[in-house]
């Protein structure tokens, strides 16, 4: 989120139509031979038939089990009782905890990939530990978390029991338990107890407020109220800028003028996944006010719900 710092000022609109961009080889993008359009209310920036392409060599769909790299594998944590087990090359680090928005992490051990496979399956099987967690709670567990000390305690006790697991892979090195923590790295307490849901892009629909803080490919802004109050200048993003891992398009960048930002006019804050807007060409906005929907989320969130309306104000 290094290009998305708290206080930018986004302004920007999606134009014509949202397209797959296709598959990944060898670090590059080859285009879609399909031109296939995209639905702007799901997260998938592939078509069904790019996607099968790029699992056909793939770690996580298991069709590449001869990879020689050595395998981490670790405990994160999203909030109380959201504990899960997974892996990653070894190469990455802890890339892909920070991907996926990880509150906390531990490793559990380091090896060959199949070995860190069975290891994976035993937690799951044995200690009942699941490999993934729906966003919508990752999102809520956000807004209530526990003092740093409370992570750390529930990571560790898992981490123990781990270790007294019988049917350890043999060629898995286990890893001393050490938390790490990403509270300062994320702004976590930026985020706000009450948080609405920015729903999917369509053409012309545009996106204007000042960012809040960023976590894995969420996005916390503040949204803009359309008066004029003192403003900021405003900027169009690339779905790249967004923290997406891909390329997200071309983008038109701009100066949308001085809009009024919702810190400052008293508007409400909204999550916004920032990989929606790959596969969009990204202008800056005309107008000064959020026009994609925008949900409530929480208790009498069907009360509140102003999807399809294109107006926030009521909502906060």
């Amino acid at each position: 989120m290094s290009m998305l710092p708290a206080g930018k000022v986004l302004a920007f609109a999606a134009q014509g139509e949202r397209r797959c961009l296709g598959v990944w080889r060898a670090g590059r993008r080859l285009v879609c031979p399909y031109g296939a359009v995209l639905d702007g209310a799901s997260a998938r920036d592939q078509c069904a038939r790019c996607a099968q392409l790029d699992r056909s060599r793939s770690v996580a769909a298991d069709t590449m089990a001869d990879d020689p790299r050595p395998y981490g594998v670790y405990l994160a944590y999203f909030g109380p009782g959201l504990l899960k087990v997974g892996i990653t090359a070894a190469e990455r680090g802890p890339a892909r905890l920070v991907e996926q928005g990880a509150v906390a992490y531990a490793w559990l051990g380091r090896g060959p990939l199949m070995a860190a496979r069975r290891a994976e399956a035993l937690l799951g099987s044995a200690l009942g530990v699941p490999d993934r967690f729906a966003k919508a709670a990752k999102r809520a567990a956000r807004g209530a978390l526990p003092p740093a000390p409370d992570r750390v305690a529930e990571l560790e006790q898992l981490h123990c029991a781990t270790q007294e697991l019988a049917d350890w892979p043999e060629t898995l090195q286990p890893v001393e338990f050490a938390c790490a923590d990403h509270t300062e790295l994320f702004g976590l307490d930026r985020i706000p107890g009450e948080v609405a849901e920015l729903g999917g892009m369509t053409a012309g629909a545009e996106i204007v407020g000042e960012v809040l803080t960023g976590v894995g490919s969420d996005v916390y802004l503040r949204l803009a109220t359309g008066g004029e109050g003192e403003g900021a200048e405003a900027e169009a993003v690339g779905a790249e800028g967004a923290g997406l891992g891909r390329d997200g398009g071309s983008s038109r960048a701009g100066g949308a003028g001085p809009v009024g930002v919702a810190g400052r006019g008293g508007g409400g804050v909204a999550v916004m996944d920032a990989r929606m807007l790959s596969g969009w060409v990204l202008g800056a906005a005309v107008g000064r006010v959020t026009t994609v929907p925008v949900r409530a989320v929480g208790p009498g969130a069907g009360e509140r719900d102003a999807e399809g309306t294109g107006r926030q104000e009521g909502l906060f």
